[in-house]
């Protein structure tokens, strides 16, 4: 359970993208719910992902580049020489937990819960949180402002154009279905 609205959550590649995922996660973060932190590891294996997906290599920098002008205090920096002390199932994932332990992150939001065992995560008083459970804790904390933040982003969902419900089953579609089922709850 989150017990702070000014939580700092390192956010994993696989939370930022999809879009739809990545979205609500920066509107809160816009509207001050948590502190988002992530590196350029993080971005690294973003921009792969885009590069994946089709996304030219412009673009995939161009979108790197405006997410932290957006969030100017979230690159985490310094952090590299942490790696190799950490012991996690996929080594792979060992500069997720370096970047949360070097920005003193309280959570950590992914959907590879088994590549971050709680126990090992314990250690460093780090929380393992899936996008979905993540998400509530957080509209939960605040309805009011989650719920504007919500509606501010899909006020702004251009290309296409989307209602509160076509992103709420978008949100679902992506597996964010308590998320959406919550966010459905306070409209």
């Amino acid at each position: 359970m989150i017990h702070s609205v000014r939580i700092k959550a390192v956010l994993d590649t696989n939370v930022i993208y999809p879009l739809i995922s990545r979205d609500l996660l920066f509107w809160f973060a816009h509207y001050d719910l948590f502190t988002p932190k992530w590196s350029k590891h993080i971005f690294d294996e973003w921009k792969e992902v885009m590069l994946r997906k089709g996304l030219d290599q412009a673009d995939a920098i161009k979108r790197i580049e405006v997410v932290n002008k957006a969030f100017p205090d979230a690159l985490v920096k310094n952090y590299e020489n942490l790696i190799p002390t950490l012991n996690l199932p996929d080594e792979k994932d060992r500069h997720v937990l370096a970047v949360a332990i070097k920005s003193n992150s309280k959570s950590i939001v992914t959907n590879n819960l088994k590549d971050f065992p709680q126990d090992i995560l314990d250690d460093f008083e780090i929380k393992v949180n899936s996008a979905d459970d993540f998400l509530v804790n957080i509209i939960d904390l605040n309805h009011e402002q989650a719920l504007s933040a919500f509606k501010e982003m899909v006020f702004n969902r251009k290309n296409p154009k989307m209602d509160e419900f076509e992103i709420l089953n978008q949100l679902r579609r992506c597996g964010l279905i308590k998320t959406a089922d919550f966010l459905h709850s306070l409209i």
